[in-house]
């Protein structure tokens, strides 16, 4: 059961602490485009674009949103908007093409970017991992190979030390749990391999690779916060009083958020864990000495929230079946609640399980300031006869997110901070361009802004540090 519910009440104002962090997010090959204006070569997702029915319409990175050279506007747009925070990616294709020797004019554009942020008075929050892992490494074997996290190494090292004086907050990953399982598992996202024991392989290599850019940041920026970012999802037995609905959300909850949660957080993998992945080798990647590395002190965790899940071992005719990506819970199915209103990506909304998730971080681990880096939908967006985008449906879904958030933080959590995905319309990975999370439209024929009613409403949430009731509540 929900802390709140699923359905949020949405009758009061509510205040945010001083100092709340309000922000948007972006990933850099879903905007950036310009692919090898400046020596830029092919990521993982350069090469899964290019195969034939892996993305949907055919999309490609190129050229996205053109960020790449339309920073100058956006940044502007997040000013104006009154943001305090920008989260971005930097490419590492970019900064290191083909994992090899950094290249100087990669980090010239990002140079250009932090400096327009600052000058508009928008703090940066740097990724140094984003899902584009130069395709060079993956033919080496990728991130089940672990020469893979040497190469991260020295990509944060290249990052931090051009960027370190400027950029006060770094993020080393981004839900390593989709790289690991969409990527090498499932295959629904780049490299596209279904391979269990390569997944198995990625999630401690990632971890690792974690471990080793926080070091490198502590190393370059020593006044800098960093942290990682995890997308954590609930979980919960469709019938609590079932033994098997138990042991079933135990693995999904075990996949999806204590693999991350505790070796980052407690220093270890969780004992059910292991066994859960013996069969694919897990245990085998861990070498004496990576847990204190993968462990060592964060100064902020980022938790990207779109959804919960409800799972069963005997399900309804609704229900659907754990996709290849559930390492060892094939077994487990999901079930739909039939009251919960959707988005456009088909994703349930469920407000009050943000609140969850923000709680049971803060009662069930050690202390570390928490931050939303993540959380929006998609809808179609469609302009009305003057030209406006009346996206009621996201700022609905926003508005009871936000009053999840502030319900955890009025049972203790420290939370600091708010980050919509996505500031731009942009390529969804897998789903191409069919799917729009922006708080900005982009026209992708003409690369024409069109800033949606959604994002005017959050403008005056960040720039008063208050929720509004709802229109009508």
């Amino acid at each position: 059961m929900s802390v709140l519910g699923d359905e949020v009440a949405a009758e009061a104002k509510l205040a945010f602490p001083t100092g709340f962090l309000w922000g948007a997010s972006t990933a850099a090959f879903q905007i950036e485009g310009a692919t090898a204006a400046d020596g830029r070569t092919d990521s993982i997702w350069d090469a899964f674009c290019r195969v034939p029915g892996a993305v949907a319409g055919g999309d490609t990175g190129e050229p996205a949103a053109d960020h790449y050279h339309r920073f100058a506007e956006d940044v502007a747009s997040l000013a104006e908007l009154g943001f305090g925070a920008y989260r971005f990616s930097l490419s590492w294709p970019r900064v290191r093409p083909d994992g090899g020797p950094v290249n100087p004019r990669g980090l010239d554009f990002y140079d250009r970017l932090v400096d327009e942020l600052l000058g508009a008075g928008v703090m940066p929050w740097a990724t140094l991992y984003h899902w584009d892992l130069p395709q060079a490494l993956e033919e080496k074997g990728g991130w089940a190979n672990r020469d893979t996290v040497h190469h991260f190494a020295g990509f944060a090292e290249a990052a931090v030390e051009r960027l370190g004086d400027r950029v006060p907050f770094w993020s080393t990953l981004n839900e390593p749990w989709c790289s690991a399982f969409l990527g090498y598992a499932s295959g629904v996202h780049a490299p596209g391999r279904r391979e269990p024991a390569a997944a198995a392989a990625a999630v401690h290599h990632l971890l690792l690779a974690h471990g080793l850019g926080m070091a490198e940041i502590r190393r370059y920026a020593p006044s800098a916060k960093a942290g990682i970012t995890l997308n954590l999802y609930p979980v919960r037995p469709s019938d609590p009083a079932s033994a098997a609905d138990a042991d079933a959300a135990r693995r999904i909850d075990g996949l999806q958020n204590r693999l991350f949660l505790d070796p980052v957080l407690l220093g270890r993998y969780p004992d059910d864990l292991l066994a859960d992945l013996a069969p694919f080798g897990f245990d085998g990647h861990v070498r004496e000495g990576d847990l204190d590395l993968i462990s060592a002190p964060i100064d902020a965790l980022g938790i990207n929230y779109y959804r919960g899940y409800e799972v069963t071992a005997a399900p309804s005719s609704a229900a659907e079946p754990a996709g290849p990506e559930w390492i060892g819970a094939e077994d487990v199915w999901f079930e739909p609640d039939p009251a919960a209103k959707l988005t456009a990506s088909g994703w349930q909304v469920q407000p009050g399980q943000l609140a969850d998730a923000l709680v049971r971080v803060h009662r069930e681990y050690p202390a570390v300031p928490l931050y939303v880096t993540e959380n929006g939908a998609a809808y179609p967006d469609v302009a009305d006869a003057a030209g406006e985008i009346a996206d009621d449906d996201r700022i609905a879904f926003v508005d009871g997110h936000l009053r999840a958030a502030h319900a955890a933080l009025a049972q203790g959590v420290d939370l600091r901070g708010y980050f919509y995905w996505s500031l731009l319309d942009n390529f969804e990975w897998a789903e191409g361009y069919s799917k729009r999370f922006g708080l900005v439209h982009v026209d992708y024929a003409t690369q024409r802004r069109t800033r949606k009613r959604s994002a005017h409403w959050l403008s005056r949430v960040a720039t008063t540090n208050t929720l509004p009731p709802l229109p009508g509540a």
